[in-house]
């Protein structure tokens, strides 16, 4: 029997969406409810992160990097502070080291615990919501208690950190790890092996390994579809490897490999593991001052630095030209949310509207990323 073809249609979803996670549009090319094309259009935040950095001094840029991924902020000063220390050729003190590896996991879950939120409000559970946010919570006043800030800090300088950790932030970070673990296995049964979520998710939205690699895609968008690849441990930096911790994959454990299911439940794994980094450091961190290495001026010779970190979304970098002078000549970020939502495309046809919302949440974006 030939398929019915109907009149395409061509539909408007965002920029104003509550499913689009930001000002994002997508045009939509439907054969009735069939989607036959995604075209994500982008540029609707305006943040102009790159150009603003030139007419700032190094120290200067921080705060901007804070705002990109506004969910993702100690990660963001995290890779553009390690560029700029490779400019400068300044190593760090290694309880300076220590206390970003804990700020940068703690970030991870922070964000993460969105996204899992979140995206079981894009399915229409609001409950997990709930409580993912109430759990988030408990990490801001963790920021809190050290800078002062619970979502833009300006924390990780170049060469320390505006301020170190005091032994209440301690006792309440190990109070944390073990009030996360039981939660987090309620919220996996709540949520993440709930049978109406499975069959919203899985078998939905497949990315292939190859497809994945070939757009550049990274984080748990590419470990979901199997491919163990963290730069934590496949390119090291910062002091991660000296951390036992296992890299998370889609299984199909679920579904099949490269669904919405398995994108969505390496970040639930991935807090366990962000958990154990975080006891191990804060079990070993070692005496010393956080500011000893900052430099009174940042003026860094003339050339150009590259560094790549692990940040919840995937790989987020900073390439770095300087000109000798107090402003970076050019800092250009690459972002993971733009390079992840590149496939949404190829993965969403011949799907419904409905699974469009599934897939676009699976990959967990933020526009301030996008539109840096």
């Amino acid at each position: 029997m030939a398929e019915l073809r109907t009149e395409e249609m061509i539909l408007n979803m965002g920029p104003q969406h509550p499913s689009t996670h930001g000002v994002l549009r997508l045009v939509l090319t439907l054969n009735g409810e069939i989607v036959e094309e995604v075209k994500p259009v982008l540029g609707y935040l305006h943040r102009c992160f790159e150009k603003h950095a030139e007419a700032m001094t190094y120290p200067q840029v921080i705060p901007y990097t804070d705002r990109m991924d506004y969910l993702n902020a100690m990660s963001n000063e995290l890779a553009y502070v390690l560029a700029v220390e490779k400019l400068l050729g300044i190593e760090v003190p290694e309880r300076v080291e220590y206390i970003r590896v804990i700020m940068a996991e703690l970030q991870r879950i922070a964000s993460h615990l969105v996204a899992i939120g979140t995206y079981g409000n894009d399915s229409g559970a609001m409950t997990p919501f709930l409580y993912c946010f109430m759990d988030r919570e408990k990490v801001l006043e963790l920021f809190e208690i050290v800078c002062g800030a619970r979502m833009l800090y300006n924390y990780i300088w170049v060469g320390g950190l505006s301020h170190d950790i005091t032994p209440e932030f301690i006792t309440k970070t190990k109070e944390l790890v073990k009030y996360l673990r039981p939660r987090m296995k309620m919220i996996n049964n709540l949520l993440s092996y709930n049978k109406i979520f499975i069959e919203r998710t899985a078998k939905i939205g497949i990315l292939p390994p190859e497809v994945a690699i070939n757009a550049g895609v990274s984080g748990p968008t590419l470990r979901g579809s199997g491919v163990k690849y963290d730069l934590r441990k496949s390119d090291p930096y910062s002091i991660y490897n000296k951390f036992d911790f296992d890299i998370c994959v889609g299984t199909g454990e679920r579904g099949v490999v490269g669904d919405c299911w398995n994108r969505y439940i390496v970040r639930a794994y991935e807090i366990e593991q962000s958990l154990r980094i975080i006891e191990q450091a804060i079990d070993s961190i070692p005496e010393g001052d956080v500011q000893s290495a900052v430099p009174k001026r940042v003026k860094p010779v003339a050339g150009e630095s590259y560094v790549r970190t692990e940040s919840p979304k995937g790989e987020l970098g900073y390439y770095i030209i300087s000109d000798g002078s107090l402003n970076p000549y050019r800092v250009k970020a690459r972002s993971p949310s733009f390079c992840n939502i590149s496939v949404i495309n190829q993965i969403s046809r011949g799907h419904m509207i409905a699974d469009v919302v599934m897939i676009l949440g699976s990959f967990d974006i933020v526009l301030g990323c996008i539109d840096r």
